[in-house]
């Protein structure tokens, strides 16, 4: 998913570390102002988000939403409530008040994502990808990967039954798996959300096969978990 932030230097430097933290989403490095978006939205038709502070001195954000001959979806942040009804005319995905807060950014750039995701897409828990084993390539569902774990410079994926170690490192195969799918829990653990069944206060129990596995959760990744719960449950 592609990203573009319109927002001063001190917002749009927040906004960026916020969204660095999605491995899903590809940001476009800018300096934030509504000119810079225009030229990048009217070249580049498959923006597919833009987070925009309503409060950005001589800018009007619905003047602005309305120029745009491509809109993609949007997110519009500001320090009070005042736009948020004619945001919404504007079919805006969320409204945030500042100060942000990850778990609630969070829940709104996840709107965007579960939106922007086909089920015919590759983030599709029915989705295949291929991984080696000896000198064969064995075909795996994305549904059928339990968890993966971290070992130096290779990671093992687990299934239900079998296991796959590959030369692989962490940050580059949590940019291969959908953030919608799966989840990093810990440095060395990415675990498949549908299979976790409780979370205790420093660790998840993961339903693998008939048994239940017991995972610690970073406290790093403990917001992003917790974040995701919400989304779960409700």
């Amino acid at each position: 998913m592609k990203c573009i932030i319109v927002a001063d230097k001190e917002n749009y430097n927040l906004i960026t570390e916020l969204m660095n933290r999605f491995s899903s989403v590809s940001l476009y490095e800018t300096d934030g102002t509504s000119e810079t978006a225009i030229r990048l939205l009217s070249k580049e038709k498959y923006i597919d988000l833009l987070i925009i502070d309503a409060d950005m001195p001589g800018l009007n954000c619905f003047d602005f939403i309305r120029s745009l001959e491509f809109k993609p979806n949007i997110i519009m942040v500001s320090s009070d409530d005042k736009h948020a009804l004619e945001a919404f005319e504007f079919n805006v995905i969320d409204y945030l008040i500042k100060p942000l807060h990850y778990a609630r950014f969070f829940r709104a750039v996840d709107k965007v994502v579960k939106y922007h995701v086909s089920p015919e897409s590759s983030n599709s828990p029915e989705s295949e990808v291929f991984i080696r084993k000896n000198s064969t390539l064995v075909k795996l569902k994305l549904k059928d990967i339990v968890y993966v774990e971290a070992l130096e410079n290779y990671v093992t994926v687990y299934t239900d039954q079998e296991k796959f170690t590959i030369l692989f490192t962490m940050k580059a195969i949590e940019t291969q798996l959908p953030s919608d799918l799966f989840i990093r829990i810990h440095r060395s653990w990415i675990v498949n959300r549908s299979r976790i069944e409780a979370i205790r206060e420093n660790f998840i129990e993961l339903l693998v096969g008939d048994s239940l596995k017991n995972l610690p959760v970073g406290k790093s990744f403990r917001e992003t978990l917790m974040a995701r719960l919400v989304l779960m449950t409700r």
